[in-house]
């Protein structure tokens, strides 16, 4: 009578126990997965604000200063096209971001998306380089040597617009190096959390 009143104290003990390791599981996957959405998220918000501003840029502080300065129609066309251009790959990872359900795709699918959208990262830091040199270089060309009605000329006057110019580019370049540190450290966080969630059979 005592063996079998054990057994089943034993028995009782070994369920709980599996239950408990079941429901511990539950909560390392959730910790895991709500992780791995903060960092979605912010990818998410920064995108969208990086969209935003360039469509605020594109639609309404380029087209005043074109229309309040003496630039020429040829430049202000430059700046505007590159800019509407450099929007495709913004609305491409948008894209790919959308795809992202962390509840109802496998972590091998998530995967996938993550590396591709890596990949229009890439792509679109080398193109933007180079295609934002290219501009401001036509730009400069188009304005200094073409534009006679604005009435440039080459000595102190020409360097507080230059001076701005570069301090302009500077410190925009400053604040993209520090998004992409952040980026790049999220992108980390969500590529870990998705190889943790493999253990689980997500």
């Amino acid at each position: 009578m005592e063996l079998d009143a054990l057994k089943a104290s034993w028995n009782a003990l070994d369920k709980r126990l599996a239950e408990t390791e079941i429901v511990n599981q539950h909560i390392v996957k959730e910790m895991i997965s709500q992780k791995t959405k903060s960092a979605y998220d912010h990818i998410v918000g920064h995108n969208i604000y990086n969209f935003v501003v360039c469509l605020l840029i594109i639609c309404v502080v380029f087209p005043y200063v074109y229309m309040n300065t003496p630039i020429r129609t040829f430049s202000f066309t430059i700046v505007e096209t590159v800019m509407v251009v450099g929007l495709i790959p913004q609305i491409w990872k948008l894209s790919l971001l959308s795809k992202f359900e962390l509840g109802s795709k496998s972590c091998s699918e998530l995967s996938r998306l993550v590396l591709r959208y890596k990949q229009v990262c890439h792509h679109e830091k080398l193109w933007m380089i180079g295609a934002v040199c290219l501009a401001m270089v036509a730009f400069y060309i188009s304005e200094f040597i073409f534009n006679k009605e604005a009435g440039y000329v080459f000595g102190t006057r020409l360097l507080l617009p230059l001076g701005l110019s570069v301090l302009t580019f500077g410190l925009g370049l400053f604040f993209a190096k520090w998004q992409l540190r952040r980026h790049a450290a999220q992108m980390q966080e969500i590529e870990r959390g998705l190889e943790e969630l493999k253990e689980f059979n997500v």
